[in-house]
């Protein structure tokens, strides 16, 4: 579960990836909306990594 945290880092550290205007969402350039929607998606991965460890009785 805990390598779960490793998909922001590599989604956002591999620059080529997302390194393009294209496709556009409402205005905004692929390369800024990607990293804004990295943003609760984090926050949703972190949530389910600590759950997780709740249920095994980690703390």
């Amino acid at each position: 579960m805990r390598l779960l945290l490793l998909l922001p880092f590599i989604g956002l550290l591999w620059v080529p990836f997302y390194n393009k205007e294209l496709p556009a969402l409402w205005g905004f350039p692929f390369f800024y909306w990607y990293q804004f929607a990295w943003v609760p998606l984090t926050s949703l991965l972190i949530w389910l990594v600590f759950r997780d460890g709740l249920k095994k009785g980690e703390e």
